[in-house]
């Protein structure tokens, strides 16, 4: 995946949540919505135990202002109420690898 990628998804929210099934909601709703770049860059950060030392938050990162509020009117849409809250948005809070480079990249 191109550095350029991770840049471009600078469009982020931070969503919070006390139950992980929900987390794992949000993430399919975030590859739902996002369409241009791997879905794994904008959901990139968020497993249970970055979930769990972030004090029940993850942050999805999007291309545009579109694709997230593309994901925000589904989450409402599909997620019970109460299930989850949206805590903070940016547009500029770009992804970042989890990954060390591969070799030759």
């Amino acid at each position: 995946m191109a550095d350029e990628d991770y840049l471009r998804c600078r469009y982020s929210i931070t969503c919070a949540t006390e139950d992980l099934a929900v987390v794992h909601c949000l993430r399919a709703l975030c590859e739902f919505a996002i369409t241009d770049v791997k879905p794994q860059i904008g959901w990139g950060g968020t497993k249970t135990k970055e979930w769990k030392a972030a004090g029940n938050q993850i942050t999805l990162r999007f291309t545009s202002p579109e694709s997230r509020n593309s994901f925000a009117l589904a989450a409402r849409r599909l997620l019970p109420p109460g299930s989850w809250t949206e805590v903070a948005r940016s547009d500029n809070d770009p992804a970042q690898r989890q990954r060390k480079n591969p070799v030759g990249l």
